[in-house]
């Protein structure tokens, strides 16, 4: 229709700056609540879709309906308590595709992996673990990017299911299972790192481990301010602490199925075992390096044995009061909102601390009491008073921009996405050029983007608030996501498999379409679904319009409306930013 035409067109040219701007409108900061609610809390439809957008890979009208029947903190305890996904594993897929060992002559490619990735989101019962389990990779970063993973579904796979297996449990075991991990390994050069006959170890893992895994760059408060000297904040480490953290990952190399076998040509990867890259690294004691190592508050003796000296070294980690406002700040960033207020910080950084989280009244309780309890820690995240008032959301500066990753995985959610090949392997491969965001193929170790980025020469920026997922939002990359949407949602999206015809993902959104006819009604219902009602009257006023003027008789009329009722609702800041 030409209304359509018109109004898409003029929507492209204004998107890319109105994406952009909105989250970076002003507006003041306003005094964030105190403590959790001290009952069950029953959310109405809009509260159930938001919360489901903080704690899912986006919200469905089964998963509304049932959040609504147990209640928030029954929801979590119930995915607490799931076991792993009924989809399976992570390797199961990419295995059931491509064989491990790999049969001689097999084309291997990442494929598999990203298939399951997406797979597991849109069909996996225990969302809150894929969630989390994407927020931690975002955290301890590895990438399919770099040159010497990039043909390596099996080992991206067994790292993710790591993650994924630990989810919900301790952050210490995943300090121990990421730092043996040969894709962890491979991506930050600790693997054959060698301290014998005076060598210089490989310094990447001792740093980036405390940069970005642990304690960060400037001793932290709990609250996660920064601790103040002379007015400048305080380094946690410096070039010492890195180089003697350096020689405790020295000596590890290439796992062996079997019984250990720490010979020098196992170290050196030959022979090679054929699940060397899905199997833990082992410890070759003549390569690790026999000086004492002193960093941080550690001092291992010289000559002290190398297992033993990761453990002291990640014990020495975990223990440093930076660790809980570091990472919990970075678990309510991937969830909940980019600026959290110092107080909910310390709230969610004592859950981690303590490794127990309760609510006013003591209502709800959660954690094992030890220190890293990631269960204690994701409920603070997720019941905390600040992620579940409404007054939230009225706050410009509240939020967080919704990465490429959680807008598709949101639509495809809300409007039944199904898979037309064998299996549902929902078949999405390398989306970089299209939505600038691939799961597990960051460009750097330090992801898509930065938890500290702020946008420059912004209203954010003049209030010292950060911004991270726009660091891949630009005028190039917000007008191709448009231009992307505009295609994918009438048309469908993903590869064709053998003996399939057009692309695998298709957007059914039947519960739309039968609310086609009464105009109001459709974007009532898309605006619940995908901006959990806090779609503002402007908004909601251009999308009627629009929609309105395809005729409810005219050929394809419904499926027409619902496509353009999608595409204008995830091309507006309502949606872009998730409140």
């Amino acid at each position: 229709m030409k209304t359509e035409r018109s109004t898409t067109r003029s929507l492209l040219i204004a998107t890319a700056m109105s994406v952009l701007l909105a989250a970076c409108g002003g507006g003041e900061k306003v005094s964030s609540n105190t403590n959790a609610s001290a009952q069950a809390t029953i959310p109405d439809d809009p509260g159930a879709v938001r919360f489901l957008s903080q704690a899912s890979f986006g919200a469905t009208t089964a998963d509304i309906a049932q959040l609504k029947a147990t209640g928030l903190e029954h929801w979590i305890d119930q995915q607490f308590n799931m076991s792993r996904s009924q989809t399976g594993t992570h390797m199961d897929y990419v295995k059931s595709q491509i064989p491990l060992p790999v049969p001689q002559g097999t084309a291997v490619t990442m494929d598999p992996l990203y298939h399951s990735f997406w797979r597991q989101a849109m069909l996996a019962p225990d969302q809150l673990r894929q969630r989390v389990t994407f927020a931690l990779s975002q955290i301890t970063v590895i990438s399919a990017a770099d040159t010497g993973l990039q043909d390596s579904p099996h080992t991206i796979a067994s790292f993710l299911d790591i993650l994924a297996d630990n989810a919900f449990g301790n952050y210490r075991d995943i300090l121990q299972a990421v730092s043996t991990h040969p894709a962890m390994g491979q991506y930050l050069t600790a693997l054959g790192n060698r301290g014998d006959n005076g060598r210089t170890p490989d310094e990447n893992y001792a740093r980036e481990v405390m940069q970005l895994f642990t304690i960060g760059l400037f001793e932290l408060n709990m609250d996660g301010t920064q601790k103040m000297a002379n007015g400048a904040p305080v380094d946690t480490y410096d070039m010492d602490d890195i180089r003697g953290l350096a020689k405790v990952f020295t000596g590890w190399s290439w796992g062996n199925e079997g019984a250990a076998d720490p010979s020098n040509g196992r170290f050196a990867g030959n022979p090679a075992d054929p699940m060397r890259r899905v199997i833990p690294l082992q410890f070759y004691r003549q390569y690790h390096s026999p000086d004492a190592k002193v960093f941080l508050t550690a001092n291992i003796a010289a000559g002290s044995d190398g297992v033993q000296a990761m453990r002291t070294a990640l014990d020495t980690l975990f223990n440093h009061p930076n660790v809980a406002p570091f990472i919990g700040r970075q678990l309510i960033q991937r969830m909940v909102t980019s600026n959290p207020s110092a107080q909910y910080i310390q709230r969610v950084a004592n859950a981690f601390a303590t490794g127990r989280y309760t609510t006013a009244g003591g209502y709800y309780s959660v954690g094992s009491g030890q220190r890293g309890d990631l269960k204690a820690t994701v409920a603070a995240v997720l019941l905390d008073t600040e992620a579940r008032s409404a007054g939230s959301i009225i706050q410009d500066d509240w939020g967080k921009l919704r990465e490429p990753v959680l807008r598709v995985a949101a639509l495809m959610r809300a409007f039944e996405a199904t898979s037309q090949s064998p299996g549902q392997q929902f078949r999405i491969g390398n989306i970089d050029n299209q939505m600038f965001e691939t799961p597990m193929r960051s460009p750097s170790v330090f992801n898509f983007f930065r938890p500290g980025y702020v946008p420059p020469n912004t209203t954010l920026a003049s209030k010292s608030l950060v911004a991270p997922e726009f660091q891949i939002a630009n005028e190039v990359s917000v007008a191709t996501y448009a231009n992307t949407l505009q295609t994918w949602i009438p048309n469908g999206f993903g590869s064709t498999a053998t003996g399939q015809t057009g692309p695998d993902i298709r957007i059914a959104a039947t519960e739309a379409r039968a609310l086609a006819s009464d105009v109001n009604k459709l974007v009532d219902h898309v605006s619940l679904l995908l901006t959990s009602n806090t779609m503002s009257t402007a908004t909601r006023d251009s999308i009627r319009t629009a929609v309105g003027s395809i005729a409810a008789t005219a050929n394809n009329s419904a499926a027409n409306r619902v496509n353009l009722a999608l595409f204008m609702t995830m091309t507006s800041p309502d949606f872009l930013v998730q409140k």
